[in-house]
């Protein structure tokens, strides 16, 4: 006979036991991670405390105490003070044989949404390796040939002609960077899965930032000291960061912004593929801004190839982070509104097997 301990810990959605006076009485796993908390410090708090809804929802929640019926509620922003909201389904219900006792499970929306973009990403990163092919065959060529005449027009024209085959050479070379930059897109090599600290590639990502594009920035680490090992390419989730970082940045006020780098350790994160089968990515790592937040237009399709919201970006940063998190069987999603964006990173830790031989 199973427990019913057993069955409350296996319960895969964020899950609340709420006594009469509104109270936390007990959480399980999933709810931990959900909080971002541990059941001993959340029990005997106020319940709307620590699950901050977007919607008046207390009178619903005490009529159906009253009736004894269950209560559902769609598409509603749930958040916790630890993070930013994430929209959710609701289902509450009373505890049969303890009056007055509520049952509160949530149900995150983002991971649904996410999935589907992801399948969508992943099909428009392909036609985008496809065209980066075509493009660096047959455009790089004629535009070397473009430069190269131009230079030698240069040497037998006036200083006032010199103007315009001046900006011939500058604007073939700066579409030659942006082929670089899609070639890139496509060229980009398997990860060599190996042990990482992702402390030490935060730290060389930070340190980098300060150094270059990000010197106008307050860069602040929020680390995890406990987070075991992640497993991937430290090289490749260097590049993930740096993109990051290097967004935040340009999107800021010239005069400066504040970037903060949180990691932590969510053990009840974990992702289900269609297939059936599931991967445990219980290593978090937000990068959080102040800036003025993602347009409207583009926050859905933020990481398909060629979206961007800045005058003359390639669109190819975000598209890139996206496939290397994919490759790394990891996850990624994204939160804004203005004066709060919010990337995270969710990526696994070094498998079972290897750490017993580490040991």
């Amino acid at each position: 006979m199973i427990r019913d301990e057993e069955l409350w810990a296996s319960l895969p959605l964020p899950s609340f036991l709420i006594d009469p006076d509104d109270r936390i009485a007990d959480i399980n796993s999933a709810a931990e991670g959900f909080l971002n908390a541990s059941a001993k410090a959340v029990t005997g708090t106020p319940v709307w405390d620590q699950v901050m809804i977007d919607a008046p929802i207390e009178e619903a929640f005490d009529r159906a105490r009253q009736n004894g019926t269950p209560l559902f509620v769609n598409d509603i922003d749930v958040g916790s003070g630890n993070k930013a909201p994430l929209q959710c389904a609701l289902q509450i219900a009373p505890l049969v044989g303890r009056p007055g006792y509520m049952l509160l499970l949530i149900s995150p929306r983002e991971l649904a949404g996410r999935m589907t973009q992801s399948h969508s990403v992943k099909s428009a990163a392909k036609s985008a390796i496809g065209m980066a092919e075509m493009l660096a065959h047959e455009i790089k060529n004629p535009l070397a040939g473009i430069t190269g005449a131009a230079q030698l027009l240069s040497m037998n024209l006036t200083p006032e002609d010199l103007e315009l085959t001046d900006l011939i050479v500058t604007e073939s070379r700066r579409i030659v960077k942006l082929l670089e930059q899609v070639e890139q897109f496509g060229n980009l090599t398997e990860p060599d899965f190996r042990p990482v600290n992702i402390h030490d590639v935060l730290d060389r990502a930070r340190r980098s930032a300060l150094l270059g594009f990000g010197a106008h920035m307050k860069i602040i680490e929020d680390y995890d000291p406990s987070l075991p090992m992640a497993y991937g390419d430290p090289d490749q989730l260097l590049q993930v960061v740096l993109n990051l970082l290097k967004n935040a940045s340009e999107a800021a006020d010239p005069k400066g912004g504040t970037i903060r780098i949180h990691s932590y350790f969510e053990h009840s994160f974990r992702l289900r593929r269609s297939d059936g089968t599931g991967q445990s990515l219980p290593l978090q790592v937000e990068i959080i801004d102040d800036g003025p937040g993602l347009p409207d237009k583009i926050k859905a399709d933020i990481f398909d190839p060629f979206v961007s919201g800045r005058e003359n970006g390639t669109g190819l940063g975000l598209a890139l982070v996206s496939k290397i998190i994919s490759d790394h069987d990891g996850w990624i999603s994204v939160t804004s509104v203005p004066g709060k964006t919010v990337f995270r990173l969710s990526l696994p830790r070094v498998p079972r097997e290897l750490r017993d031989q580490q040991n």
